[in-house]
């Protein structure tokens, strides 16, 4: 066996994660339990699948992989908009979020 051939026999078959009835839950759960929800689809890689973010009032967001038909379906039983993210972009609030978690992680990391 080569030098990578250990890593190489450990990847997954296939190489492209697919969505799974587990993310669906989560992203239903997630939605129903936080206020302001709207639907972000993003489109397929080379190494995953449709994804969708689903981003809350205050900017908190989740990722999860998903068919664009599932990310619809989600929308419309939960009456949350749905965007195409190659159209809308991602929101402020999104960015501002993940700016904020970032700059905590900093400032913890320097008090170690």
């Amino acid at each position: 066996m080569g030098l990578f051939g250990v890593k190489r026999s450990r990847r997954r078959s296939g190489g492209v994660r697919q969505a799974s009835p587990e993310d669906n839950a989560y992203l239903k759960s997630w939605a129903q339990q936080r206020r302001g929800v709207e639907a972000y689809v993003e489109p397929k890689t080379m190494v995953t699948e449709t994804t969708v973010v689903l981003v809350a009032h205050d900017g908190e967001w989740t990722r999860r992989r998903v068919t664009e038909r599932d990310a619809r379906e989600l929308g419309k039983r939960l009456s949350i908009p749905v965007y195409d993210v190659k159209l809308v972009g991602y929101p402020q609030r999104m960015r501002a979020y993940t700016a904020a978690l970032s700059k905590r992680q900093k400032q913890a990391d320097a008090e170690r």
